[in-house]
């Protein structure tokens, strides 16, 4: 593994470039009750780009910087399901600040070469206390984090109209996908589905 750089995979609130930089530059994301304190290395990604993985994603729980379910992915592939995410090449040191902050812990250590073999890893018992080995692109290793728990284990949850505007815009940055897709992509998800109509969620935009 390249022991400089990795990508870090957003599927939620951080489909948008600007609110990620938050994580990292620090201040509060547009529609988050928290103000993050940002990475020790305040460097900007080396790269962006969109990418598509087979996890199924779905909103659980209840978050205190949302004021409502939070997006999750399961803990394993899943034929036919499909997760559009955003893709971050960033140092692993910044990666590590980012699991913290998300898990609100001071700081968190992971061995990624440990997430690697074993493709999933708990590293917290916090709300993202997992990390996820997703793939490869260019030489350098993908990774995420999730709920402990799998997506079978959950209780799912209806996300706050603000979360989901947030995810929609982000989505909406990938010039290839219509706003039609983009609203049929998230609608069936567990946790939205049972809440929102169609209707609705065209109204967000």
């Amino acid at each position: 593994m390249d022991k400089g750089f990795v990508w870090y995979m957003s599927y939620g609130s951080n489909l948008s470039r600007e609110r990620f930089m938050c994580y990292i530059e620090g201040g509060a994301p547009e529609g988050s009750t928290s103000t993050e304190r940002g990475c020790r290395d305040t460097s900007s990604p080396i790269r962006d780009e969109f990418v598509e993985i087979p996890y199924p994603l779905y909103f659980a729980g209840r978050s205190g910087r949302w004021g409502a379910a939070p997006a999750f992915i399961g803990l394993e592939p899943v034929t036919n399901e499909k997760t559009i995410g955003r893709m971050y090449l960033i140092t692993k040191g910044q990666f590590m600040d980012i699991a913290a902050q998300e898990n609100g812990l001071d700081e968190l250590d992971i061995d990624l070469d440990k997430v690697k073999d074993k493709k999933k890893l708990r590293v917290s018992r916090r709300m993202y206390g997992t990390m996820l080995h997703v793939g490869q692109k260019d030489g350098y290793e993908i990774f995420s984090f999730t709920s402990n728990n799998d997506i079978q284990d959950v209780q799912f949850a209806k996300p706050s109209i603000a979360y989901l505007a947030m995810i929609l815009s982000g989505i909406l940055t990938n010039l290839s996908l219509t706003k039609e897709k983009a609203i049929e992509y998230l609608h069936v998800k567990p946790g939205v589905r049972e809440y929102f109509s169609l209707n609705e969620l065209k109204q967000l935009l």
